[in-house]
């Protein structure tokens, strides 16, 4: 099965994981020595809300290759039951399709892309 046929919640399942290292990593690098205040400031980057809004300043700026947003489109429209409670159905499906893309970015060993894209989002211009 190629990678972009695998079911985009299971892509997301991974670029979760992926995503939030970046982040934590990126915080750590930053010398925070407070556990408490690196929760505070990873929450900036890994709530569904805020991935939602990185996802969609990056698609008006026309980031993303058409292959990318083909990802982040079939996660956004993919069909689910449920959705946490503190953010919108809308932005949370925003949120897997990044997550989506960052998972399928990885299985296909683009390494290199996920570096572009996150340093675009922690570089502070889309915060």
């Amino acid at each position: 099965m190629k990678t972009v046929e695998r079911n985009v919640l299971v892509l997301a399942y991974l670029g979760d994981t992926i995503y939030e290292n970046y982040v934590r990593r990126y915080l750590v690098e930053q010398r925070i020595e407070s556990v408490n205040e690196l929760q505070k400031k990873a929450v900036a980057y890994v709530s569904a809300k805020k991935q939602a809004q990185f996802v969609r300043t990056l698609l008006e700026k026309n980031f993303f290759s058409e292959e990318e947003i083909d990802i982040i489109m079939r996660a956004r429209n993919y069909k689910t039951g449920s959705h946490p409670k503190n953010c919108s159905i809308v932005d949370y499906k925003y949120a897997t399709g990044l997550e989506s893309l960052i998972g399928y970015l990885t299985l296909e060993d683009k390494h290199s892309r996920i570096d572009e894209i996150m340093n675009v989002i922690l570089g502070g211009s889309l915060c």
